[in-house]
């Protein structure tokens, strides 16, 4: 079940706050009764009034709230579970996140400039599927292939280099992992987006990209940073990382074996700068993709159900209208007739 305008639903706030102001009103009603003499004695010369029906339409008054609260908020049930079949890709963002991406080469730093490009790609999907892989000297699935982009930008959001503790840049072992993470229909256009710069290249990547070129599988590698390089901020502080000689590291960006690999892997080499280029780039090599039947199961056929609800509301209204604060003559004739026999 799910509602149709829920922001009504706040409006239940209010329940334990009327609650409150009745308990209040019932102890100063009962203070100023002591008042005026003996509780016992006011209640024989008041002999018409009752509490418990005046408690009974205070409660009924609270659930017939309570209900035109959920009908304004608008039910809806019923729904079933369909599979969609439309035309679209797949792709598998692997992005580096060793802790030379953190240099600040690239505004505001390497990482945050890729993590804006798969952003604005991610923005561009409508009926495709996207997963993310980071890495730096492993490689894991950080979000499995879905096309749920409102989670994917959630865990995207959520990547920083300590995800993972071992440092280098296995970008085969990345491409390997990505391999594996399609789903079976081999009909769909299917991509591997590669964002790195390249340091500390343990081997084997073109190998991979070459087997992935087989299987119908395009390697995109998305090179950021500069040749001149620039050191590697060690956190919050102005310090930047040293070699055991201390003297400060640069990692530079590593475009020869980027564009090895891209060409491995039949796909494309793009260089990442301070510009929007290199999204543009990509969002064309993207859409020469062939897009194929993509099937999403999806919840659908929500049905109003607050006619229901106000049915309840409406018995309860009638039945708190029938209950008088007063006790009635038929009660008091029942009682009379009774104390006689």
């Amino acid at each position: 079940m799910k509602f149709a305008t829920p922001e009504f639903l706040y409006l239940l706030i209010l329940l334990p706050l009327l609650w409150a102001i009745n308990i209040y009103s019932n102890y100063r009603r009962s203070r100023n009764l002591k008042l005026y003499g003996d509780t016992a004695l006011l209640q024989h010369l008041m002999p018409d009034v009752s509490y418990y029906r005046m408690n009974v339409k205070f409660w009924l008054s609270i659930i017939a709230l309570t209900l035109i609260i959920v009908v304004l908020a608008r039910p809806q049930f019923g729904s079933k579970k369909e599979t969609l079949t439309r035309q679209g890709i797949e792709a598998m963002i692997a992005l580096d996140i060793s802790n030379s991406m953190m240099a600040e080469d690239i505004a505001p730093n390497r990482l945050e400039k890729a993590k804006n490009i798969i952003s604005k790609l991610i923005d561009k999907f409508q009926n495709d599927k996207v997963g993310l892989i980071v890495f730096a000297g492993d490689a894991f699935v950080q979000l499995p292939i879905t096309n749920d982009f409102i989670s994917a930008k959630m865990f995207l959001e959520s990547i920083n280099p300590s995800l993972i503790t071992r440092q280098g840049t296995d970008v085969g072992a990345a491409i390997s992992l990505a391999m594996k993470s399609f789903t079976p229909n081999g009909e769909v256009g299917k991509a591997i987006v590669v964002i790195t710069d390249g340091e500390n290249h343990e081997g084997g990547a073109e190998e991979a990209a070459k087997l992935a070129s087989e299987k119908g599988i395009n390697i995109y590698m998305l090179g950021v940073g500069t040749p001149e390089g620039a050191p590697i901020p060690t956190g919050n502080t102005n310090e930047f990382r040293k070699d055991k000689d201390g003297n400060v590291v640069v990692t530079r960006l590593n475009e020869a074996m980027s564009q090895s690999i891209a060409q491995a892997g039949n796909g494309a080499y793009i260089r990442v700068d301070n510009t929007n280029n290199a999204q543009k780039l990509l969002q064309k090599e993207i859409d020469k993709l062939a897009k194929a039947d993509v099937t999403t199961e999806v919840y659908t056929e929500y049905n109003e159900q607050f006619i229901f609800v106000a049915w309840i509301l409406l018995i309860v209204l009638v039945i708190d209208i029938l209950i008088l604060p007063m006790k009635s003559r038929l009660t008091k004739s029942i009682k009379l007739f009774d104390e006689k026999n």
